[in-house]
């Protein structure tokens, strides 16, 4: 790995690039996002500040973890601009995210523990179908594989009794 001397206080994408290990089209597209920014030279060059290596390994140490994009964005937000984010910013930002980590999680070990159970079928109504329709929340409103089609055709007239399916009453939403 190229070593940038201190005395350089900025950085051009392909250092950028070396440095993190992230390709250049990641840099432009974090940057197209908000997640890191820069000043162009008068050739029109892009120049990164040192903080911009913080903050492409947080971006990509939350990406590992599979928090979006936008989500990681508001966080680098609460920062002051061109402040490099700490290990307390870390860990401060990343507690925020634990529900939803935590919710991902049993929702990959429910894919593991029932992966073969699943036939691919599309029922989304099969109450046994724990991982398309976990507790069978589909099936209350309609059954089988009809459920896409339905929802995506345009409604022609309705049910007499004003529901969206026939013989089912109208949701409350």
């Amino acid at each position: 790995m190229p070593k940038i001397p201190e005395k350089i206080h900025e950085l051009t994408v392909g250092q950028l690039s070396a440095r993190s290990g992230a390709a250049v089209s990641a840099l432009h597209f974090y940057e197209s996002k908000g997640l890191i920014s820069s000043r162009r030279t008068s050739g029109n060059q892009r120049r990164y500040g040192r903080d911009a290596l913080r903050r492409v390994a947080f971006v990509r140490a939350a990406q590992r973890v599979g928090i979006p994009l936008a989500t990681v964005r508001a966080a680098l937000a609460e920062l002051p601009e061109e402040r490099t984010p700490t290990r307390e910013d870390w860990a401060r930002l990343s507690a925020t995210w634990r529900a939803e980590l935590d919710e991902r999680i049993k929702q990959l070990s429910r894919l593991r523990d029932h992966l073969t159970d699943c036939i691919g079928c599309g029922c989304l109504s099969l109450e046994t179908c724990v991982l398309s329709n976990p507790d069978d929340v589909f099936g209350e409103r309609m059954a089988g594989s009809r459920l896409m089609p339905e929802r995506c055709r345009p409604k022609e007239g309705g049910a007499q009794d004003g529901s969206d399916m026939p013989g089912r009453p109208k949701s409350r939403s």
